[in-house]
């Protein structure tokens, strides 16, 4: 009797599964869907475009174009995450760095670990390329800014509502004075009901 049941539950069991049906589907990147009302994809996205063009549409790119005649090169460095939730930063940067690069109004330089493996690349060749190919040392081009900045949120809630709020501040700094030639934020809020 107790196998007959054990199969009866089990055979329930899977009848009841094949009517839950899973259907996965591809959907464009730039389709904006929000699942679970945490900082996701479209939010890095928009925030890198938006925060950008605030930095390129300011008074210090002009300024530094009168005074060399040149592009600004700028670095990207950490943007720390201060928020409630876990959120990858380096897909943040890679988004800000996107923007820059697609902008063609500033020149960007590699930050931190890529930069290291460059330096790694280099010094290889310097021993096993032929000397017609091997790259140069100290022809990297300095940085005249540096980016930085932070990722925040407050979460309120009551209930089956919830308010989160994200801001995303940036600074750009002159490498050479450490003055700080722009400030910008990005703030985005998310009312999610239950």
């Amino acid at each position: 009797m107790k196998h007959f049941i054990l199969a009866a539950v089990l055979l329930l069991g899977f009848s009841f599964q094949s009517c839950n049906t899973r259907k996965i589907e591809r959907i464009g990147t730039e389709e904006t869907i929000d699942l679970s009302g945490r900082w996701n994809d479209s939010d890095s996205r928009m925030t890198a475009d938006a925060m950008v063009e605030q930095i390129l549409n300011a008074g210090w790119l002009d300024n530094h174009v009168r005074a060399t005649g040149e592009r600004p090169v700028v670095i990207v460095g950490l943007v720390y995450n201060k928020s409630h939730e876990h959120i990858s930063a380096e897909t943040f940067i890679k988004d800000v760095e996107r923007s820059f690069i697609n902008s063609g109004r500033v020149r960007l330089v590699q930050a931190g670990d890529k930069r290291e493996e460059l330096r790694q690349e280099r010094a290889s060749q310097q021993d096993f390329a032929s000397v017609e190919t091997a790259k140069r040392w100290g022809l990297e081009l300095g940085a005249d800014y540096m980016l930085n900045g932070d990722i925040n949120s407050i979460v309120d809630s009551y209930k089956k509502e919830k308010v989160t709020y994200y801001q995303v501040n940036l600074e750009l700094t002159d490498l050479e004075t450490s003055e700080v030639v722009w400030i910008g934020d990005k703030r985005i809020r998310k009312y999610i009901t239950n």
